[in-house]
Formats: structure tokens, sequence, C-alpha cells
């Protein structure tokens, strides 16, 4: 199954991404990036995805992924059935690792941590309830008092000796970025600020600083698809989301993600899904 490229938007008022995602149950949502990621899991419990790698995860479940390494969990168990599953999710640019290990000696064990992130790397049980207890502060601090939390969790993991590594040594990762990094990154920050609304491909282009023809061309080759099945699998995705997160009815949901025809929302869902909207939210809620 080919992964879907995900773009991850850092806030302007942060260096890091923070993701905090509370659901009944763990889609499947085969995709890679090429930032890394750390993902706390809590109150969940199923299985975990890392590359060639399948393995049962617990409450508790802690995994660093390195860039371009595909991944998803997919859980519909909850230890506390009151309660909703979380997943704290951070990601952390190539550079930012790089400019910590460059300006800081200190950090010198954060920046060998990220190379083994390669394969991924799931940690110990004690190492993940030390993570924990900083984790779970995130959401109600300030940026500026996230950071140090955060290097201080770091710097915990890379101290980690019990850490192993996930997908075998031989597996692949997803595409590499190139020169044109900076560009594509620019058309994907506006279709997913305006994933719902009609698609201008001429003004991508713009964006792109290329003619409409060349946008294609350039579009296909680093995502490999059109811009339509891109769109297509955002709104769908986000229409996933909502199916599992609200009770919103099923005409509201596909209105919110940019389909104004119910019919073609349903033919675009099970063509992306393998079912209908209707039976994909049954099957999460049970």
């Amino acid at each position: 199954m080919r992964p879907q490229f995900e773009h991850v938007r850092t806030p302007q008022e942060a260096s890091w991404a923070l993701l905090w995602r509370e659901l009944p149950a763990i889609p499947f949502e085969w995709h890679y990036h090429p930032e890394f990621e750390l993902t706390l899991t809590l109150n969940g419990r199923g299985q975990r995805f890392v590359g060639d790698d399948v393995g049962a995860f617990d409450d508790g479940d802690l995994v660093l992924v390195g860039p371009r390494l595909p991944h998803t969990w997919f859980a519909r168990e909850r230890l506390d059935a009151a309660q909703p599953m979380l997943a704290i999710v951070l990601w952390f640019s190539q550079d930012w690792v790089e400019k910590l290990a460059g300006d800081f000696a200190e950090l010198g064990g954060v920046a060998r941590l990220m190379r083994r992130a390669g394969r991924g790397l799931v940690f110990s049980e004690d190492c993940a309830r030390y993570v924990r207890s900083h984790a779970c502060l995130l959401r109600d601090l300030t940026p500026a008092q996230r950071l140090p939390r955060v290097l201080d969790m770091l710097v915990a993991l890379s101290a980690d000796s019990a850490a192993r590594p996930l997908a075998s040594a031989h597996f692949g990762a997803g595409p590499a970025p190139d020169a044109h990094n900076e560009r594509l990154a620019r058309v994907l920050d506006s279709l997913h600020g305006s994933f719902n609304q009609p698609v201008e491909v001429a003004q991508l282009a713009q964006r792109a600083a290329l003619s409409v023809g060349a946008f294609h061309r350039f579009f296909r080759r680093h995502l490999q698809m059109t811009v339509t099945e891109y769109v297509a699998q955002l709104r769908i995705g986000r229409a996933s989301q909502q199916l599992i997160d609200t009770d919103k009815p099923i005409g509201v949901i596909a209105a919110d993600v940019g389909y104004a025809n119910l019919a073609h929302f349903n033919r675009q869902f099970r063509a992306i899904r393998g079912e209908t909207p209707r039976a994909f939210r049954s099957g999460h809620r049970r």
C-alpha cells in the first residue's frame, strides 16, 4: 500500500509542532513526512505499523519515527471506555535537530538519537513514564514554556539504553526531499489552508512560480498523484476524522470538507476508504 504524504504545518510562534488528538478510535492512516515524529499514545490498545514492522501496542506506547518512514497506529480498544484515546504528537524538522546539535555541544546525544530514528525507535516503559509526565503538561503551556520540557524529554530519550529499532535495516523510506521543498511547502500550505474550497490550479501554479502545465508535472513528480487526487485524499481524511470524533450528520460533514453533492462525496469516500461513510463510522464506533 502506497503511503500518503502528510504536510506538517509549524505554527509561527514555535519552531516545532504539537498535535493533541483525542478520539474514540485510531484509524489506519498509512503516511510519511520529512519531519521527525515523537508519538505518545494513551488509553489505547491496538497495532502499530512502522516501516515493515507490525507490532502490538498498549497504553503509554512511545515511539520516535524518522523522516520519510511510513507509519500508522490502529486501535479500537480503550482501557477506560469512558475516556477517549489520546495521541500526543511532536514534530521536529531536520534543520531544527541540526541547529540544536550544532549550537549546543551538550545535546550531542540528541543528535545521535535522531540518527538512530531512521528505522523508528520504541522506548522502554521507564522512559515512557518519564516522558508521559512531561508530555501531558504541554497543551496548557505557552510555546516558550514548552521548549525546555521538550528538550528535557529528548535528553531522556537519548539516555534510554533499552530503546530498540522497529523497521528492518533494509526497509526503504518514502521519496526524499529535494531543492524544490520550499516551493512544494508553499503549495501545500495553500491547499491545506483551503482544502474545502474549489481548487484554483492557476493560483497554485503562481505560488510555485510555474506555468500551469509545468506545475501539474511538478506536483505529480513529487507526490506521485495529481492535485485533484491529493485534495480528495485530504478532504476524505478530514471527513474521516469528523465521522469518528463527532455526531454530525454525514451531509453536514460532506459540506464541511468541500463536497456540495452528497452522492459525489459518498463515491469519493468509498473509492479511498473502501467503504461508505456510514459503514466507516459504524465500524469505528464499535
